[in-house]
């Protein structure tokens, strides 16, 4: 026997029920919120293109690949939000599975070697070039991807129909069990974004401010969730809760990942360039102190602590022994002499006429 479609709903599938019913809103409104951070990410992807060009600030250009996949992130998380509000079946399920811990795992990887990066600007050494930066996002995402991939082939060729029909307490706890090195990750993120306020150069503690707060935020809202869906919805017997708590919490994560993080990033991308955000470009060759670890110290200098008691010494005296000169006696300019004429001699003494 076929129910009717609940009111707002035309002939679909009574999977879909929860996209358009308007006595059970929460689904609209969630659909409508994921629905608006969709466009709003999609248009600060198109921003990010169009600013490439009018960064001026090398350390910032490198983050813009980082910025591009959190943006990948965030707009996966906004589309999950669909998978939670359309009911838990054999295509949902996987879906679920995979796609929450991966998604996440990438936006969490963004933030951490972004944080990482900041730790080493703070303190006026050089950044990570983009390849790297690259090179840490994907290691630190690709555990993930290989966590959930090993779990679906092993559920899905293994034990198909125990996962296809688990129960409900099952399938939570096997769910959250899957995103524990998810949770490492942001816990390691807030860790070391706590570093970026150590350092010197202030400006670039701003963006680790944007991650902290980004971060503790997004622990709270994981906490909650977790708490909910595992304990909290059983206690007061609203096991019909489980995908909204979950869906609530899709919409919010992605929606502190905008407000607190990507906007601002963003705002503070084509910034003028600082020097003072810079150590001196010969700080690395400026003379440092060296403690004289072996040698002989030279005793022309310390001959003050020899002859002490001497008044008429003097610490820029030679020390070597002076001879008196004597002065000269006759200080009168000699007058010229009369030169004798060549032709003396045959003249007879006379000068000729």
């Amino acid at each position: 026997m076929t129910t009717s479609p609940p009111l707002g709903c035309g002939s679909i599938g009574a999977d879909y029920y929860l996209l358009c019913d308007t006595e059970k809103a929460w689904g609209i409104v969630l659909e409508s919120l994921a629905a608006a951070g969709i466009l709003i990410t999609i248009f600060l992807i198109c921003s990010l293109f169009f600013l490439i060009c009018k960064v001026q600030d090398n350390s910032k250009r490198h983050m813009i690949s980082v910025y591009f996949f959190f943006l990948l992130g965030t707009l996966g998380v906004f589309g999950l939000t669909f998978a939670f509000i359309i009911k838990l079946n054999d295509r949902t399920r996987p879906t679920r599975f995979f796609l929450f811990g991966v998604i996440f795992a990438l936006c969490f990887s963004c933030l951490l070697t972004h944080a990482c990066n900041l730790t080493k600007l703070v303190r006026g050494r050089k950044p990570f070039s983009w390849r790297v930066l690259l090179l840490f996002l994907v290691s630190f995402a690709l555990v993930q991807v290989v966590i959930s991939i090993e779990y679906l082939v092993t559920m899905l060729v293994n034990q198909r129909d125990e996962f296809l029909n688990m129960n409900r307490e099952n399938t939570n706890k096997d769910f959250v069990m899957l995103l524990i090195y998810v949770l490492f990750l942001m816990a390691l993120t807030f860790l070391v974004s706590m570093f970026t306020f150590c350092g010197p150069y202030k400006s670039w503690k701003r963006h680790g401010a944007h991650i902290f707060v980004t971060v503790l935020f997004s622990i709270a809202i994981w906490v909650v969730w977790i708490t909910m869906l595992i304990k909290g919805n059983m206690d007061l017997g609203k096991e019909t809760w489980d995908d909204p708590v979950v869906a609530i919490a899709l919409v919010s994560n992605g929606w502190i990942f905008l407000i607190m993080y990507i906007v601002p990033e963003i705002c503070f991308l084509t910034a003028p360039l600082k020097l003072e955000d810079y150590p001196p470009e010969n700080d690395l060759c400026q003379p440092k102190f060296i403690k004289q670890a072996t040698g002989v110290d030279n005793r022309a200098y310390t001959q003050d602590e020899i002859v002490q008691g001497n008044p008429n010494y003097s610490p820029y005296a030679s020390h070597f022994q002076m001879k008196a000169i004597e002065p000269q006696n006759d200080f009168s300019i000699p007058r010229p002499k009369a030169r004798t004429s060549p032709y003396h001699d045959y003249t007879g003494g006379k000068s000729p006429m």
